[in-house]
């Protein structure tokens, strides 16, 4: 398998399977960029190919993922990860030797387990994740800036080729992310802890709320502090998503999970008990973890 040519443009024609908040804002960045590079869209919605065309984020469209991805030398898959398996098996035919095919999924163990079986051996297969997001979905609402200064991982396997991770990490850096590369084990346990158990609980909490007394879920949502806003805004995001993440990433999930769960009884215990020394403790300490972010410019 022959490696990609890196010192012809970065990519001539680009498949979008998928076009919501995150292929779409990648759209927006190819189209600044990028002009000369020929995109399209795939998506299964006829009102989203409607919007793609209306926003002119792409030259082609169509809702067949293998006429997308025919003669593209980059194909990113930004669908559910439910969907990973049979978009692998409806474009290998259609694949040009020497593509590329990533993805922008948050669980990659499962991305590569759902990919990797159907794509050809003369493609190149980088997995991948720019941790970036909304909660906002659909060809509207991505921007070209929602990469600005954020991280992608990349967890490419062992045999593939370095030429291709090198065009994916510049295509990423260009669009203005930093660049890591990670086993795809290691990305998932660290995604538990910076993402999906957050949202999970965000879920539970908007959820615990709508199961109030109207009368005090009315003033609830009237009175809302910025905290309660601030989990609002992340249970909002598209359900299709994070259903299929909580799935994927289960084993990781769960054992995060447990642990959050002994350390909320230990707070418990320690609210009931009066223990203002062991709260102020463990506030200083989650205190000094925000500052860590906002240092790092990830806030």
């Amino acid at each position: 398998m022959s490696a990609p040519n890196m010192t012809a443009g970065l990519f001539d024609r680009v498949a979008l399977i998928g076009i919501g908040l995150i292929g779409s804002s990648l759209a927006r960045v190819l189209r600044r960029d990028s002009p000369q590079t020929r995109i399209v869209a795939c998506a299964r919605r006829p009102e989203t190919l409607a919007a793609v065309r209306r926003l002119d984020l792409a030259d082609e469209t169509t809702d067949d993922p293998a006429v997308a991805v025919a003669g593209a030398n980059l194909v990113v898959i930004a669908t559910p990860l439910s969907a990973y398996a049979e978009i692998g098996r409806r474009i290998a035919p259609a694949l040009r030797d020497g593509a590329i095919v990533t993805d922008v999924g948050s669980v990659k163990g499962a991305a590569i387990a759902a990919l990797q079986p159907e794509l050809p051996d003369r493609v190149h297969f980088v997995p991948g994740h720019p941790v970036a997001g909304t909660e906002h979905s659909g060809p509207e609402a991505g921007f070209a800036e929602l990469f600005d200064k954020r991280w992608c991982i990349l967890t490419p396997l062992p045999h593939t080729a370095p030429e291709a991770v090198a065009k994916v990490t510049a295509l990423w850096e260009r669009a203005g992310m930093r660049v890591a590369t990670m086993a795809a084990d290691h990305h998932d346990k660290v995604l538990a802890v910076t993402s999906h158990l957050p949202h999970l609980i965000a879920y539970t909490i908007v959820g615990t709320a709508t199961e109030l007394g109207e009368d005090l879920q009315s003033e609830v949502v009237a009175f809302s502090a910025g905290g309660f806003r601030d989990f609002t805004r992340i249970a909002a995001s598209d359900p299709v998503m994070w259903r299929d993440i909580f799935l994927a990433n289960r084993e990781a999930v769960l054992e995060l999970l447990q642990r959050f769960s002994e350390d909320l009884t230990a707070l418990q215990r320690a609210i009931r008990r009066g223990e203002g020394d062991t709260l102020h403790k463990w506030f200083t300490h989650t205190r000094a973890i925000r500052r860590s972010i906002i240092e790092a410019d990830q806030a």
